[in-house]
């Protein structure tokens, strides 16, 4: 148990060293957010998302969970709880693999390259096989709304956990905290 919190002490150092912010849940290894800025020559350039990450307790050997904390319209995410189908992380994955991997690599061309044949997200989908403007227009709406550098987005998204958020206060699609992946 120890070299495993090692690893994530590490994988976690190297993540800031590569200048990747990080914050700690409740100064835990296990459960972090990280900054991921949209990649180059992509359409989610300038945009700057939270994402969540849960490591389980025998990782490396099983995959991080992943869930994008901060709204995206991207057809292998899940609109309401931000999951990433990739299968990177879940079936693929590999203990070699490591989390400057995941955030450097994996998730910019996730994000290049996305999959309508394999959706979380059936409307961006549809949208990017059948109108793929009209996609692209959403796409740039919701990095403008959502993914605003610096802490310029919500308020709710900068300030709330999915723990403190209750369904009364937040019950319609629109305004649910996305990120909290599933186990």
């Amino acid at each position: 148990m120890s070299s495993s919190n090692d690893r994530r002490q590490r994988e976690i150092m190297d993540l800031m060293m590569k200048d990747f912010k990080v914050e700690l849940v409740n100064d835990s290894v296990k459960e972090f957010f990280v900054e991921l800025h949209g990649p180059e020559d992509s359409l989610y350039q300038g945009g700057v998302w939270r994402v969540r990450v849960e490591l389980p307790d025998d990782y490396p050997v099983k995959s991080p969970s992943i869930g994008f904390a901060t709204k995206i319209f991207h057809p292998n995410v899940d609109g309401l709880s931000g999951s990433v189908c990739l299968n990177l992380l879940n079936q693929d994955w590999s203990s070699v693999f490591d989390l400057v991997m995941v955030f450097k690599d994996f998730l910019p061309r996730f994000l290049k390259e996305p999959n309508p044949d394999d959706p979380m997200n059936p409307e961006a989908a549809e949208l990017m096989i059948h109108d793929r403007p009209a996609y692209e227009q959403r796409v740039k709406e919701y990095c403008e709304t959502y993914a605003k550098p610096q802490g310029t987005g919500s308020p709710e998204e900068d300030t709330s956990s999915n723990e403190e958020m209750s369904e009364v206060e937040h019950n319609d699609d629109e305004d649910t905290e996305p990120g909290n992946p599933n186990p």
